[in-house]
């Protein structure tokens, strides 16, 4: 739990180094534990050096003196030829890794990143003050995730979602953190909290948990503190609240007009929560919210929004840090006002300022002009060492090599193949046009990025044939044309779409593959509102990513070796509520229910043999004893007890992959049915 400050006087013997009395004064428990270190430490840096603490920035390269990067660095502003002349030059607070800037290569090359976070932290610890870096990056899962295959790649927050189960928010946070920690990285700008309401929102959609305040911060919450956990710095973002917009701060400024109420129930909410359960930083929005600033400026810049609301009302003391100040978003005023104007506002950490000299001379100047007084310099520069110290990176700031053994293990792999498996949304099945038979042909088309083409390999290994095509972000006529021509050779069309209810060519693909009166099967794989702009179609599958762990698990779906679990954390306006979703099981729903799909499953070949099979009819019928007798706590722990046995038998070949699938999902339903009545 995150350690409130006590309100004393502190002596002037004590305090050489001027910190504001009101926030830092005898700090208690673990954080006055480090108090004394963190002072001395403070006591003999200079003005520059407690500039530089402030800053996180991005350099180029794959490791701390990479040759190949000089003139990219120095053309692109970042303060030195490498890391190790930004660190000698501006004493900066730590650094972020990017692919693009190739600290993390694609695919992950484990033991360089680890040597890149140890030789970094080596430097840092050369420096007159020997403080290490805060090492942070990305890694949200889903979309945005930097350090991908070999390591664990999950198929991201609203998949999350739409599993609906707190443990799986855990085990990826659990996952995420120490694969993190074996790469270096000690800070991670995750998760995303931002309650999703648009959607036309082009920046946040998938990368957050879902619409509803409430499942967006339990999910939130168990992440984060499973990341802590592994200390590893979570960051909850964007504050406050980055949902309700259509506008991407990357490159515009998003308005959110939300009233009071709404702000408070909805886009405040898990913030709020997350700081009740000890979120170690929030990242700002670059987003204009009126009703908390009438000023025209974005959060980023606004100290109503920072200190006025985050800091005085809602009780954080932890580590406020802007999101990126090269976006647009921020971009409101001359570029070196901008660092400034954030600090001013509240800020504890300036993010990867597009240029590192000029936006450290400003920061710089202001102190010493006096605009920005040097207790306010100390109170952020005291939270940045004491979140330093909390992670034990004053002990020890290195990544063991031997740990990167614990990055994309089989059982971190497995973790994330079942999150993806309970995640896939069945929406609409007109018809039972959905599972695909094998004595059906199939085309399986649609835009490269949404993978046609692994979606009919996948399919033609389970026994399905047909043909794939893949077409442009936006298919041409003639494309279209020639998927309407390969249609006709097919019983059904599986068509693979991404963002399609904001891109007027993958609608009119739709289109006219629908007049081919063929059945017409869309599988979305980034946001699930897509069907908003072909709601005819006869099946809609949700899968919230196009990453080949969720792709895989669509073709089980489709195939009807997996039965869809999936449940919408989002409204499809005009169409389908929040919590909608269906499956392929047509039983009562209860134990007695459970046990005819045993016999069915058994029926088909599904069940090896018949010790297996009585194993599982016994343990339902004790399950159905507690339901008569309405002893819900006794009904759960049977139906949990009910899955273990099923992974047993699925381990020991007794039961396949899809008897596997049925028996426990359906067993998860009869748990919720519980749990909710």
């Amino acid at each position: 739990m995150k350690l409130k400050y006590v309100l004393t006087i502190l002596s002037l013997t004590l305090l050489v180094v001027s910190i504001p009395l009101s926030s830092l004064a005898n700090q208690t428990g673990e954080a006055g534990n480090h108090d004394a270190r963190i002072r001395a430490i403070m006591e003999d840096m200079t003005l520059e050096e407690k500039v530089g603490q402030l800053f996180i920035v991005h350099v180029y390269g794959k490791t701390p003196t990479d040759p190949a990067y000089e003139l990219i660095n120095l053309g692109n502003n970042r303060g030195g030829k490498d890391f190790q002349e930004v660190i000698e030059n501006y004493h900066i607070g730590g650094v972020i890794y990017f692919n693009w800037t190739d600290n993390i290569g694609t695919p992950l090359d484990v033991e360089q990143v680890n040597a890149l976070s140890n030789g970094l932290q080596d430097i840092a610890l050369e420096q007159d003050q020997e403080i290490p870096l805060f090492i942070s990056t990305d890694q949200e899962g889903g979309i945005v995730q930097r350090a991908t295959s070999p390591a664990t790649v999950f198929p991201g927050n609203m998949a999350l979602g739409a599993a609906r189960l707190d443990n799986y928010a855990a085990q990826t946070g659990s996952i995420l953190g120490k694969e993190l920690d074996a790469l270096g990285v000690n800070m991670n700008f995750a998760p995303t909290v931002d309650v999703n309401l648009n959607p036309e929102n082009p920046v946040i959609g998938v990368r957050s948990f879902g619409e509803d305040p409430d499942r967006v911060s339990s999910l939130g919450v168990a992440q984060i503190e499973a990341l802590q956990e592994e200390n590893v710095i979570a960051t909850a973002k964007h504050f406050p609240g980055h949902g309700d917009t259509d506008v991407d701060s990357h490159y515009g400024l998003p308005i959110i007009d939300h009233d009071l109420e709404t702000l408070h129930e909805v886009d405040l909410k898990p913030f709020k929560d997350a700081i009740d359960a000890g979120v170690d930083a929030i990242m700002t929005g670059h987003i204009v919210v009126p009703a908390l600033d009438d000023s025209g400026l974005p959060a980023t810049l606004s100290q109503p929004i920072l200190t006025d609301l985050l800091r005085e009302e809602m009780g954080f003391d932890g580590l406020i840090i802007t999101d990126s100040l090269d976006m647009s978003g921020a971009d409101v005023l001359p570029p070196e006002e901008v660092p400034v104007e954030a600090f001013k506002a509240g800020a504890d950490i300036l993010l990867n300022p597009a240029n590192v000299e000029e936006s450290y001379t400003s920061m710089l100047e202001a102190v010493q002009s006096g605009e920005i007084t040097e207790d306010r310099l100390n109170e952020s520069v005291y939270r940045i060492l004491l979140a330093k110290a909390e992670k034990g990176l004053f002990e020890d700031p290195y990544a063991d090599p031997a740990k990167v053994e614990n990055i994309g293990t089989e059982a971190h792999l497995q973790a994330a193949k079942e999150i993806a498996e309970k995640s896939i949304t069945l929406v609409k099945n007109e018809q039972d046009v959905l599972p695909v038979s094998d004595a059906e042909t199939v085309l399986v088309t649609g835009p490269s990025a949404a993978k046609p083409g692994l979606i009919a390999d996948l399919l033609d290994e389970k026994g399905i044939s047909g043909d794939s095509f893949a077409t442009a972000a936006s298919p041409t006529a003639e494309q279209i044309d020639q998927a309407v021509e390969l249609a006709e050779a097919v019983d059904k069309v599986i068509i693979t779409t991404y963002t399609a209810n904001t891109n007027s060519q993958q609608q009119a693909l739709v289109e006219a593959l629908q007049a081919t009166d063929k059945p017409i099967i869309v599988s979305a794989h980034r946001n699930p509102y897509d069907v908003m702009a072909f709601p005819d179609v006869e099946a809609y599958v949700a899968s919230y990513s196009y990453l080949d762990v969720s792709i895989e698990a669509v073709a089980g779906v489709l195939a009807g070796e997996l039965n869809p679990f999936g449940k919408l954390p989002v409204t499809i306006p005009e169409h389908y509520e929040i919590g909608e979703g269906l499956d392929y099981v047509d039983i009562p729903r209860g134990a007695a229910g459970m046990k005819q799909l045993v016999d069915q499953l058994d029926e088909a070949g599904e069940i090896s043999n018949q010790e297996a099979s009585r194993a599982l009819n016994l343990h339902l019928t004790a399950v159905a004893q507690y339901e008569e007798r309405r002893l819900p706590d006794k009904v759960i722990k049977h139906l949990e007890g009910f899955r273990k046995l099923l992974d047993q038998q699925q381990d020991n070949e007794a039961i396949s992959k899809k008897a596997h699938s049925y028996l426990d999902t359906e067993g998860l339903r009869l748990i919720e049915h519980w749990l909710e009545n």
